[in-house]
């Protein structure tokens, strides 16, 4: 009988599943036919998912560590040795430090922060990922939101702004698909090396870290031309300070900055000029630089000064809060002193410079010691704390450094309730296999914890928080929803329409600053652009599909070619350390640019966070992995 559930990997598609297995045990993971975003597909992925949770790598049962080896122990005595550290630690709940991340996605994610933000202990703030694109968007707009995806049909020019849309989401890419087959147009900037070819119809390529150079410049062009919207006076709080800093900036050098010369700013400001809806996919990597949020603030500026914003066609896309849509008020909220030691790009020397020092740490849906920058140092931080609590159903870098580690579900084994930070639907997670006897879900431990405690932490049924958590305006119960598998949020497909805008004023505010970027340091000429791949999410990739050593890729005219020797072993060094790599010619990339396809493990020959420094971003305590500076010898 096919089970209907849905994926909960941290990905914008969050798609609805039929999953069948026939009576010779064949898997067949398919998307739901008839959910009106998944439209019956999903990726390779969540196809070949079941060798994952099948996996003999798997931890199944709890493991302590004992000196150098690993003891199998039951539940009850794992649950015990949790129970009783916290419960000595019960006075002074800042020495517990709370790690999570998007290693599991949906609802399952509050359930630790609520307990966790009950106790008292802290948590670490920022992120790994969106955090300073988000930043960005709210300081914009007020409120961090897009257009309906199925609106970029209505497009006449999509201008992908960096997206890489084959592996980011096959359903972006099959609506780009449809829109190009009516005639819409597809430009695409980026420094290249993302595949970008078969979505496009016009290249621009452009410097890393230096798209708000390039958006700049449009709009310094726009405003000459005359092209700019009437009004924008009264629709921005703050026109005048953009207008002067915009108009300051001496149009050659803005070009040279971008590196696209100013037949490349023409060009754009043609195409953004022209009167025709025109809507922006901005990239998951403009804001991994050191001015990431301006990166995305200046190109945000650039769609609302054009004309596109509050428009059908139009429209900014970059992300939205995948939670907007349920109702979290049953969760604890952390207290600002939970909050304010901590941060994800920085966790490493955060926690060795702590006071109170951390005694404590529980890491759950994360993977920090390989996807922080400077995994060496966020190593050495991990080993300093004296009990280390890992929930992980693999031996992974982190894993391998706790105390305890305790055997997680996974993705379509656990009930769950997975909204979309791309979609507007709620999809229903049933399990559609059954875990190892050992595994557990992360509400199941918790709530065994807490009843433990004294005085004790109750959590809820995880029914009874899917059933809080729905949005009561939608008129959908948890017994129809189980029915159906999902539900829709009815919302104003076009966002920011007659450009009345979040801030309590109801006006825009235009970034007040540009910045230049640092120039490359002396002896590392190459910028480290750390990307996503296909075939796995973050650092989700089994042990036995690592590649030794990992691919490095260069542009065919990269001048790094003729100072290697191809009969002695290359690596990549930063001032952090160097790592051994195998060198790939990749057509089309920016040749200062050396790129490196993330998550594979440390322990296993790769980890490529080890060479990048724990640099935050202008806005939104983001990581600036893609400020890093690399070289390449023998």
């Amino acid at each position: 009988m096919p089970i209907i559930t849905a994926c909960s990997q941290d990905c914008p598609d969050t798609c609805s599943l039929v999953v069948d297995t026939s009576s010779s045990g064949q898997v067949r993971i398919n998307g739901n036919p008839d959910h009106p975003f998944t439209a019956g597909f999903c990726c390779a992925k969540l196809k070949a998912w079941h060798r994952r949770l099948s996996s003999p790598n798997r931890i199944t049962a709890p493991l302590l560590r004992e000196g150098a080896m690993w003891r199998e122990i039951g539940w009850d005595e794992a649950l015990d040795i949790c129970t009783a550290r916290i419960q000595a630690l019960r006075a002074e709940p800042l020495s517990i430090l709370h790690l999570d991340s998007s290693g599991n996605m949906g609802l399952m994610v509050q359930v630790p922060q609520h307990f966790f933000n009950l106790m008292g202990a802290s948590r670490a703030a920022g992120g790994l990922c969106a955090s300073a694109g988000i930043a960005a968007c709210q300081a914009d707009f007020g409120r961090v939101e897009h257009n309906e995806p199925g609106d970029l049909l209505n497009a006449r020019v999509i201008v992908n702004w960096g997206r890489d849309i084959a592996r980011t989401s096959v359903h972006l890419a099959a609506l780009v698909k449809k829109a190009r087959k009516k005639n819409t147009r597809v430009l695409t900037i980026s420094p290249g090396g993302d595949g970008h070819e078969a979505w496009t119809d016009e290249f621009i390529r452009v410097c890393p870290a230096q798209d708000r150079f390039l958006a700049a410049a449009v709009c310094q062009k726009l405003i000459e031309s005359g092209h700019a919207i009437a009004g924008l006076d009264a629709v921005a709080a703050n026109w005048p300070a953009f207008l002067k800093i915009v108009m300051a900036q001496p149009a050659g050098e803005m070009a040279k900055a971008c590196g696209v010369g100013q037949a490349g700013v023409e060009r754009l400001a043609e195409v953004y000029g022209s009167g025709e809806p025109v809507a922006t996919l901005i990239g998951w990597g403009l804001q991994r630089h050191i001015y990431g949020a301006e990166n995305v603030r200046f190109i945000n500026a650039l769609a609302l000064l054009s004309g596109q914003i509050g428009r059908s066609g139009g429209g900014s896309y970059y992300i939205a809060p995948s939670t907007r849509h349920l109702d979290l008020s049953w969760q604890a909220k952390p207290a600002s002193n939970q909050v304010d030691r901590f941060f994800k790009p920085t966790i490493g020397r955060d926690i060795l410079s702590a006071e109170p020092a951390v005694k404590m740490i529980w890491a759950n849906g994360t993977n920090p010691v390989n996807q922080s920058p400077d995994s060496h140092l966020v190593a050495r931080a991990f080993r300093s704390i004296p009990f280390k609590v890992v929930v992980d159903a693999f031996m992974t870098d982190t894993a391998e450094l706790a105390d305890l580690i305790l055997p997680c579900t996974l993705n379509l084994e656990q009930e769950n309730l997975n909204p979309s930070y791309f979609h507007d639907f709620i999809n229903y997670a049933r399990p559609a296999f059954t875990p190892p006897a050992g595994a557990r879900s992360d509400h199941w431990i918790l709530t065994q914890v807490g009843q433990r405690l004294n005085p004790p932490i109750n959590l809820p049924p995880m029914q009874e928080l899917i059933a809080a958590s729905l949005p009561s305006a939608a008129g959908v119960g948890l017994e129809e929803l189980r029915r159906t598998g999902y539900m829709q949020i009815k919302r104003p497909a076009v966002s920011f329409e007659g450009l009345r805008f979040a801030h309590p004023d109801g006006r825009y505010r235009f970034p007040e600053e540009l910045h230049p970027a640092p120039p490359a340091p002396d002896g590392y000429p190459l910028r480290l652009l750390s990307l996503i791949r296909s075939e796995a999410t973050h650092s989700q990739i089994l042990p036995e599909d690592h590649i030794h050593p990992p691919k490095v890729y260069l542009a065919a005219d990269s001048p790094v070619w003729d100072t290697l020797k191809n009969s002695q072993p290359v690596y990549m060094a930063s001032p952090l350390g160097r790592l051994e790599v195998q060198l790939v010619e990749l057509l089309g990339v920016h040749p200062d640019v050396a790129v490196y396809r993330r998550g594979d493990w440390l322990k296993l020959g790769g980890g490529v966070n080890q060479l990048i420094a724990d640099v935050a971003t202008d806005q939104g305590s983001g990581a600036a992995y893609y400020a890093q500076h690399v070289r390449l010898e023998n």
